[in-house]
């Protein structure tokens, strides 16, 4: 598809991916325009609550996108109401594809960002977009739910659902793992409390991440769900000598009980065929790379 002039419409544009997300598709022609709960002064921004659908349908009505990145979530890290999640990532993203279908316009693709966590523990290993979904806690579970939802609209618009791993870069929040183990190193700290060091994880450099959700956009796999990961699983162990490798610098890791999960899963690692498939040449850069991003930045 010609890319000139589409109009891109990302929700959450002012989270972590979200910033990322509006700088890929600026910089690769997409005019875009953020949807987010937060008042901002930004240029073609828009505030309005997931909750709301009458001001969702005015305001879809009115911007008339051409595709639609949706990445406004709950997202897990240190949020207790479990009620939550559900108005947010279930009855949210319905409002949204009500007013996405109503709008009066036939949409290039709708790419809705759901998680790997709907996997939950129930399967260590390599896992594919067939793994039997078990989600362990409400955040995985609003997200499966907002999946099987989504499905009824299959007919009605170009979805495309992704299951991303964990993935970090500049900027993300220090209640994030990475980012916590990065932030002791910046400052030199001494000594940093950790979990069970000897659990394995995918991660993805958040720019592979938006660039692999733009070449969605574009390749329009419709009515699949495809997993977002490097397809690779290091330990928390290998984290942290590859930040000591970087910066040269010691840390002192003490294991804190309290941070230990029961029946953590060892190993949890995506398989990306799918994705590679889709989009041949797509990467995320090795991890001591992103790490090394995020330790240098200013």
């Amino acid at each position: 598809m010609s890319i000139a002039g589409k109009r891109a419409l990302i929700t959450g544009i002012h989270g972590f991916t979200g910033r990322y997300m509006a700088e890929e598709l600026q910089a690769n022609g997409y005019e875009v325009i953020g949807l987010g709960s937060q008042s901002s002064e930004d240029e073609n921004y828009h505030q309005v609550d997931l909750a709301d659908g009458p001001a969702l349908c005015s305001l879809l009505a009115q911007i008339q996108p051409d595709v639609v990145v949706h990445l406004a979530a709950l997202a897990f890290v240190g949020h207790g109401a479990a009620e939550a999640f559900y108005q947010v990532n279930l009855i949210g993203t319905r409002n949204l594809l009500v007013a996405i279908a109503d709008c009066g316009k036939e949409l290039d693709c709708v790419l809705l960002a759901s998680s790997a966590n709907v996997y939950g523990n129930a399967s260590a290993g390599l896992l594919t977009e067939s793994t039997p979904p078990s989600p362990a806690n409400d955040y995985a579970v609003s997200k499966l739910a907002m999946e099987h939802m989504a499905n009824l609209w299959q007919g009605r618009l170009p979805l495309v659902i992704t299951r991303p791993f964990n993935y970090t870069g500049v900027g993300q929040a220090d209640n994030f793992l990475l980012p916590k183990i990065v932030s002791h190193f910046r400052r030199k700290a001494e000594k940093i409390e950790l979990g069970n060091l000897d659990v394995w994880r995918d991660f993805s450099d958040v720019r592979a991440l938006v660039q692999a959700y733009r070449g969605l956009i574009e390749a329009k796999p419709l009515g699949q769900t495809v997993n977002v990961s490097s397809g690779t699983a290091y330990s928390l162990r290998e984290v942290i000598e590859m930040c000591k490798f970087s910066t040269g610098q010691d840390i002192q890791v003490e294991v804190n009980p309290a941070f230990v999960r029961a029946n953590e899963v060892k190993t949890l690692c995506g398989d990306n065929s799918l994705l590679r498939s889709l989009l041949p040449g797509w990467k995320t850069p090795a991890l001591d790379e992103t790490l090394g991003w995020m330790l240098k930045a200013k």
